[in-house]
């Protein structure tokens, strides 16, 4: 982990309402901010949705309607998420969906969206390791417990945990704004204007 001393990280992850950064909203937000190395703060909270939550949502996640009314009211999530992400680089396991849906909200709600670099490890797994990628797989290939997957501050756990691995055994930082999407599908939509937009090629275990 020698090439992740001396920085600062916040690890962070929404679920959401849906999938459109755009029209759909953040319904749970956490985050755990890495000084060194080492958690120094996290940071995880319900948030307030006055929609209708779709069945699969709560298929996927586990988070009713009901629950979401206890929750903390959007604006002060976001500021105070705003502060845990600070100036330290983002991490998050396909960080174009977070990082979008935080763009998108942050304009929404404040006006102004964020400057941080980031990591994503999606795209780092893409580029070790054959289909599939998604957290759970990975952390099943590096043996890192993920339980109660789909719900953010137990996927910010994992996701840090997976990119201190994947570091330890290559140093990660070369990816550093590095933003993978699959050739066929084209370009994102959106993506930060500091991203480094790679088209890259699934990679398949042979048969």
């Amino acid at each position: 982990m020698q090439s992740l001393k001396n920085k600062s990280f916040t690890v962070f992850d929404f679920e959401t309402s849906g999938l459109d950064p755009q029209n759909d909203r953040v319904i749970e937000m956490a985050a755990i901010r890495v000084v060194n190395g080492e958690v120094a703060s996290e940071f995880s909270t319900l948030v307030q949705f006055d929609g209708t939550l779709a069945p699969k949502i709560t298929e996927l996640t586990g988070i009713t309607k009901e629950m979401t009314t206890f929750g903390m009211d959007e604006d002060t999530a976001f500021r105070i998420l705003n502060r845990m992400l600070g100036d330290h680089i983002l991490v998050a396991h396909n960080a174009q969906f977070d990082l979008s849906f935080l763009h998108h909200s942050l304009m929404r709600i404040a006006g102004r969206s964020f400057k941080n670099d980031f990591i994503d490890t999606l795209t780092i797994s893409r580029a070790r390791h054959v289909y599939p990628h998604t957290l759970k797989d990975m952390c099943d290939r590096y043996n890192i417990p993920l339980i109660g997957g789909h719900r953010a501050l137990n996927d910010v756990v994992a996701c840090w945990e997976l990119f201190r691995t994947m570091d330890e055994e290559l140093p990660a930082m070369d990816a550093l704004n590095k933003l993978g999407y699959i050739k066929k599908y084209g370009p994102p939509a959106w993506s930060p204007p500091n991203a480094k937009l790679e088209a890259i090629t699934l990679k398949y275990a042979p048969r």
